[in-house]
């Protein structure tokens, strides 16, 4: 008989990735770095624990929106006071916080339980090209079209 394997969390390596929003496109970058985050890319992976790596996005700022979402896409928050629902376009939210964006989309895409709180705390978004991680060694991670499931033109 087969067992199933399952993995010890002594047996997992966790590696550090950088990678270069610039001129990617919000969603496909997103869906890439949640199965990353996760751990999906590896051989190792469990669905019920956290086998993922640590990404680090930097120029989140320079990122791509497809159609007219700049313009129609909206981010809502709630003070928690009555009337207190508050609006922000996509475009306004890129200029003041361009990494809640990706951090937005990215969280988004990962479980909504504790595993899924504890996956997106290895997500480093900074809205410049530099990043306080240098001790860390991350490698670059340039991301191809098969990996976000479509093909760049």
């Amino acid at each position: 008989m087969i067992k199933t394997y399952s993995p010890k969390a002594s047996e997992i390596e966790r590696h550090w990735w950088v990678v270069d929003a610039q001129g990617q496109i919000l969603g496909r970058l997103a869906s890439a770095i949640a199965n990353r985050l996760r751990g999906k890319d590896k051989p190792i992976f469990s669905p019920h624990m956290d086998t993922g790596d640590h990404v680090i996005v930097v120029n989140a700022e320079k990122i791509r929106v497809t159609g007219r979402k700049l313009e129609q896409k909206t981010y809502y928050r709630h003070s928690g006071y009555p009337g207190g629902l508050r609006a922000t376009s996509l475009a306004a939210q890129l200029q003041k916080h361009p990494e809640r964006v990706l951090e937005a989309a990215v969280r988004g895409m990962l479980p909504k339980n504790a595993l899924g709180r504890e996956v997106y705390r290895k997500l480093k978004v900074y809205a410049g090209p530099t990043h306080p991680h240098t001790a860390q060694q991350p490698q670059p991670w340039e991301i191809t079209p098969d990996e976000i499931g479509g093909s760049e033109k």
